[in-house]
């Protein structure tokens, strides 16, 4: 690999070489896993390049391909796998710098792959009051093109679904890696070839998404005195179909006055926590639907002063892996699991994994639409002893009916717990016929005889190179 014959192909395309600098830029946030800190910890690209156009992307994916140089696409490095960790090392693509809004529209945005969705929201706000269907708890740093490339769904599932359910999506342009780069636009089916990918068979450009009409939210938190009504209060506001909301968590004592600092005040130890983003209109409905339930509305954001209001995190901020996150800011041995409870007895199910983890393993639940069902997705805190109890508490979820998407792993496959998409496979064969996209996130192509019925854990070779 010559960096330095890589380096006058680019030209004036924007690099860095600095080793702390891209160590830096090779890094996500693998960290909330203690078993993929051991592994990937010392994971580092060669260097970082930063084109800013469409154009400069395809001179970067020509000249790696020229060289056999491995490429690992980014946008701001929230995921918290390694999907945007060069295993391989070579270069760390910082999409970044593409971050136009390109075109909006009645019900729809395109923007370029490095855009963060708030500042996409911000644009279409003033265009048109408008703002995205979905987004994740790092929407304030997230890039589009990663949300894609990386994410599942997150902020706005409980009203449409995830980032894999059909419409979620519109568009993708992406850019292959061959002798001769394409600039492809995929619509349809052809998505799923790219989405959640991890960047493993084409570098998404640029996105098309739908629009909703932008509402002012009302952040709120009801307060339960334990964890089964507020479970059963969750699972009954996201039924309710008439009343419109963007987020939906609830979270077990004493998860909300443990970590929740900034909302500490208005919470007890023993509270278990539904919070919720409502829109305004939605409100007296919502206070009924409280009253009913017998909860206690401790905060809401349309009624505080500006002085109660400085210095609170939104609620998606206190929900999805933003929940972790500040866990983790005061238990620096947390970490977490994501789980399904599938419909139409999730509210059991919870209350079952309850019982037999108690504290070990807090409560934390996000209402979405799944399959065109409401129910529930877990991403609970786990106090984290040794690899062995975590793998036994994996066990335990799945033989009471809980599938583990675990987040302890790389790939693809692992994280998913499957075997790896036909569709993405092939799409991976035709756009990048070298296997230099993202090396070692994707099992299928990098060791098709691996045996997913093994119970082992994949470890990907060039991770002993990197070392």
């Amino acid at each position: 690999m010559s960096l330095e014959a890589l380096k006058s192909d680019l030209g004036s395309i924007k690099t860095e070489d600095n080793p702390a600098l891209v160590r830096q830029k090779s890094r996500d946030f693998f960290w909330y896993s203690p078993l993929l800190k051991k592994q990937l910890d010392h994971v580092t690209g060669d260097l970082v390049a930063m084109p800013t156009t469409i154009e400069e992307v395809v001179t970067v994916l020509a000249s790696c391909y020229k060289h056999g140089i491995a490429v690992t696409p980014r946008g701001t490095g929230t995921g918290n796998y390694g999907q945007a960790m060069p295993l391989s090392r070579g270069v760390v693509l910082d999409l970044s710098g593409l971050n136009k809004v390109k075109h909006i529209a009645l019900g729809r945005v395109v923007a370029e792959a490095g855009a963060i969705l708030s500042d996409i929201d911000v644009e279409t706000r003033q265009h048109s009051n408008q703002e995205l269907r979905l987004h994740p708890s790092t929407y304030k740093t997230a890039t589009i093109g990663g949300f894609v490339a990386g994410g599942s769904g997150g902020v706005g599932s409980i009203s449409w679904g995830g980032l894999r359910d059909a419409g979620n999506i519109i568009s993708l342009k992406i850019v292959t890696m061959e002798a001769t780069p394409r600039v492809l636009t995929l619509t349809g089916n052809d998505l799923l070839k790219v989405a959640h990918a991890y960047g493993t068979n084409g570098v998404i450009v640029e996105v098309e998404m739908p629009l909703m009409p932008a509402y002012a939210w009302v952040d709120v938190l009801v307060a339960f005195p334990s964890l089964r009504p507020a479970v059963e209060f969750g699972n009954h506001l996201g039924r309710m179909d008439g009343l419109q909301k963007k987020q939906l968590a609830v979270v077990g004592a004493p998860v909300p006055h443990t970590y929740f600092l900034r909302h500490q005040k208005y919470l007890k130890p023993e509270h278990s926590v539904v919070s919720a983003m409502i829109a305004p209109h939605a409100m007296d409905a919502f206070v009924t639907a409280v009253a009913g339930a017998k909860g206690d509305l401790v905060f809401r954001s349309d009624t505080a002063t500006a002085e109660e209001m400085k210095g609170l995190p939104p609620a998606y901020e206190l929900g999805w892996n933003h929940t972790t996150l500040r866990a983790l800011r005061v238990d620096p041995s947390i970490t977490y699991l994501q789980v399904l409870y599938p419909f139409p007895d999730q509210v059991e199910k919870v209350m079952k994994i309850n019982e037999i983890f108690g504290d070990e393993v807090p409560t934390h639940l996000e209402f979405v639409r799944f399959d065109g069902d409401v129910t529930c997705f877990g991403l609970p805190l786990v106090r984290y002893t040794t690899e062995e109890r975590l793998e036994e508490i994996i066990r335990l979820h799945e033989e009471n009916g809980c599938p583990i998407f675990n987040p302890h792993r790389y790939t693809l496959e692992e994280g998913g717990m499957k075997q790896s998409d036909p569709v993405q496979l092939a799409f991976k064969k035709e756009a990048d016929p070298k296997g230099l996209l993202n090396p070692g996130k994707m099992i299928a192509w990098d060791d098709p005889n691996y045996d997913f019925a093994s119970g082992k854990l994949y470890l990907f070779k060039g991770l002993q190179a990197a070392e």
